[in-house]
C-alpha cells in the first residue's frame, strides 16, 4: 500500500500520496486539498493495480507527432502508394498543424469536436472524415498501450458524406470521344469497356492480351501517385480476368501485331509508363472539348475515371449480375459494387414490378374459364 503525507504550501494544507507503479517504482501524486481526497486516490490506484487497469500518468505527456511517426510507418508498410500518399497529405496539411505538438493526455473530446466542426465549415465531408479518422487512428495506438484509458477523438459527430453524382457516357458518346483521341482511340475505348483503372490500363503488356478467351489479365499496377509512377501489384494486390467485347478483338490484334510479350501495350515516351493526361491540358482535354462540340451531352469535366463508371453502366444496363460487374471492377466485395453505383440499379425497379406484373397475368391464365367467372382487375374485391 501507499501512503498519504501532508504538506504546507502557502495556499493551505495539501496532501500528497505516495505509491508504487506495477513496475515497483515509486511515484506519488501531489495537490489534494483533503485526506478524504488522497486516500481515495490511492484506494483507486490500488484497485487499478489489482485488476490490470493501471495506466502510468507520465505516459501521457508524449506528443501526438511522436506516436504518427510510427503509425505512419506502419500505414506505409501495408498501403499500396496512392492510398498512403493520401494519408500523408491529410496528415501534414489538416491533422499536424493543430495537434501535432499537444501532449496526449492533455487532448479533450470537446476540442476534437471543435476541431471538426471547423474543418467541416471549410472542407468537403470527405477531407474532414479523413483527417478525424486518422488523429483517432493515431491515438488508437495509444489506448492499447495503456497511455490513456479512452479515445477523445472516437465518438465525435462527423458531416454526413454525399455521393457524388456520377457522369456515365452511352454507346455513341463512348464512340464519339474515342474518335476524337486519335491514336489513343483503343485505349479509351478499352477503359470504357471493361473498367480498368488508368493504372491497370497503362501496366499492360502484350501477354497480358489473351485473344482466344477475349479477357485482359490484370496482373500489375501503375499508378501516378505524387508526380511520380509507381509501379506494383493491383489495387487489394489481387490479380483478375476482364472480359472484353469481340469488337475490340481485331483492333487489339492489330495493335499487338509484331510487338513482343513484354512490351507496354500503351507506352508513353521512350517504351516507358504513360502518365495521366493534365486536368487541365493534354490529348484528352483536347478530346473532350472536340467531342462536346459534336454532342453536347458529352461533359466537358469527363474525367478518365469516368470512363470506369461507364464501363459499369454499360455492363448492367445490359444484363450484367452485380457479381459479374464486381469481378470486371475488382471491387472486394459485390455489396461495394451495389454501394457504389446503386442509383443505376433504380430502374430495376421498375423492371421487378413488370416482372411481378407479368407472373401474375400468366398464374391466372385458364382460372377464370375453371370458375366460370372473372378474376384479376376485374374483381373490386382483389386488391
Amino acid at each position: 500500500m501507499g501512503s498519504v503525507t501532508a504538506y504546507e504550501t502557502t495556499a493551505g494544507k495539501r496532501y500528497r500520496v505516495r505509491y508504487r507503479k506495477p513496475d515497483h517504482a515509486q511515484t506519488d501524486k501531489r495537490g489534494f486539498r483533503t485526506r478524504r481526497e488522497a486516500e481515495l486516490f490511492l484506494a483507486s490506484v490500488e484497485v487499478k493495480k489489482a485488476t490490470g487497469e493501471y495506466i502510468d500518468p507520465r505516459a501521457a505527456r508524449i506528443a501526438i507527432q511522436d506516436l504518427a511517426v510510427g503509425w505512419l510507418a506502419a500505414k506505409k508498410a501495408t498501403l499500396k502508394p496512392s492510398s498512403y500518399s493520401v494519408l500523408d497529405t491529410a496528415w501534414r496539411v489538416h491533422v499536424a498543424p493543430t495537434w501535432a505538438h499537444r501532449q496526449l493526455g492533455a487532448i479533450q473530446h470537446s476540442e476534437v469536436q471543435a476541431w471538426i466542426t471547423g474543418l467541416a465549415s471549410q472542407r468537403s465531408a470527405t477531407v474532414t472524415i479523413r483527417a478525424c479518422g486518422i488523429l483517432a487512428g493515431i491515438i488508437d495506438g495509444a489506448v492499447r498501450d495503456r497511455r490513456i484509458p479512452v479515445n477523445p477523438a472516437r465518438d465525435v459527430g462527423l458531416p454526413r458524406k454525399m455521393k457524388k453524382k456520377r457522369r456515365y457516357l452511352g454507346h455513341a458518346q463512348v464512340e464519339i470521344l474515342a474518335q476524337q483521341c486519335g491514336e489513343r482511340a483503343l485505349l479509351v475505348r478499352l477503359l470504357a469497356y471493361t473498367g480498368l483503372r488508368w493504372g491497370e490500363v497503362v501496366a499492360l503488356r502484350m501477354h497480358s492480351i489473351d485473344m482466344l478467351r477475349r479477357r485482359v489479365l490484370i496482373q500489375a499496377n501503375a499508378p501516378f501517385v505524387a508526380g511520380r509512377i509507381e509501379p506494383g501489384t493491383p489495387k487489394s494486390h489481387e490479380k483478375r480476368s476482364v472480359p472484353f467485347p469481340a469488337f475490340l478483338a481485331s483492333p487489339l490484334a492489330d495493335w499487338c501485331t509484331g510487338k513482343d510479350g513484354d512490351e507496354l501495350l500503351f507506352p508513353g515516351p521512350a517504351g516507358t509508363y504513360q502518365r495521366p493526361p493534365s486536368f487541365t491540358r493534354g490529348w484528352f482535354q483536347e478530346a473532350k472539348k472536340r467531342a462536346h462540340r459534336i454532342d453536347p451531352s458529352i461533359p466537358t469535366d469527363l474525367t478518365l475515371h469516368d470512363l470506369r463508371h461507364t464501363a459499369a453502366s454499360l455492363a448492367i444496363s445490359s444484363g450484367a449480375s452485380v457479381l459479374s460487374v464486381q469481378r470486371m471492377l475488382g471491387h472486394a466485395s459485390a455489396a461495394m459494387t451495389l454501394d457504389t453505383y446503386s442509383d443505376l440499379f433504380e430502374d430495376d425497379l421498375d423492371a421487378v414490378a413488370q416482372r411481378l406484373d407479368d407472373g401474375r397475368r400468366l398464374a391466372s391464365v385458364g382460372k377464370p374459364w375453371a370458375n366460370g367467372g372473372v378474376i384479376g382487375d376485374q374483381n373490386p374485391e382483389i386488391c
